[in-house]
């Protein structure tokens, strides 16, 4: 009788046992070992977090194309390139630099004084605030904004926002932040 007892308890805890989820490993980083995640690293295509605003952040639309690159301009500090699509005879497109605030960073428009943002990225996602001050007006013609633009992240190479072509008021193709 013993020995029955003793089995059908080994056996609930088996059992019991075999229900179990693996362990949660979000959050512990990445692996370290795994040779694809090195080379997407190294080469700018993944990162782990988003110490600089540093590359290219991207959409397409029903309306066109909103991007965005960003490269390195001294330390601590960052210049970057705009253009959003409002259709195919409405575009807004600016540029100037961005510094490090709290766990945002803020955009200064160049060709409007006065002209600031303060950006986050959210979930590989830069986004610019709901309004913008009265200054950044004249930045885009007619009704369009800048207002509440939300830029997945391409990538996080400064290559690849040095490459990254954006049509000029013209309609011909600059790479702005190659320069």
């Amino acid at each position: 009788m013993r020995k029955v007892k003793f089995a059908l308890v080994l056996g609930i805890l088996l059992i019991g046992g075999c229900d179990r989820h693996a362990p949660d490993r979000r959050g512990q980083g990445t692996d370290a070992d795994n040779p694809l995640e090195i080379s997407a690293r190294e080469r700018g295509v993944v990162s782990s977090e988003a110490a600089t605003p540093v590359g290219v952040f991207e959409r397409s639309h029903d309306l066109g194309r909103d991007a965005m690159c960003v490269v390195p301009a001294g330390a601590g500090q960052w210049r970057f390139a705009v253009t959003a699509a409002f259709g195919t005879t409405l575009s807004c497109s600016a540029s100037g630099t961005m510094v490090r605030e709290g766990d945002g960073w803020r955009m200064r428009f160049a060709r409007a004084e006065g002209c600031e943002a303060l950006v986050r990225e959210v979930e590989d996602e830069l986004r610019l605030p709901g309004s913008l001050p009265p200054q950044c007006a004249k930045i885009c013609p007619a009704r369009a904004s800048l207002s509440g633009l939300r830029l997945p992240r391409a990538s996080w190479s400064a290559d690849d926002a040095r490459g990254l072509q954006i049509r000029d008021p013209q309609g011909n193709m600059q790479q702005p932040c190659g320069v």
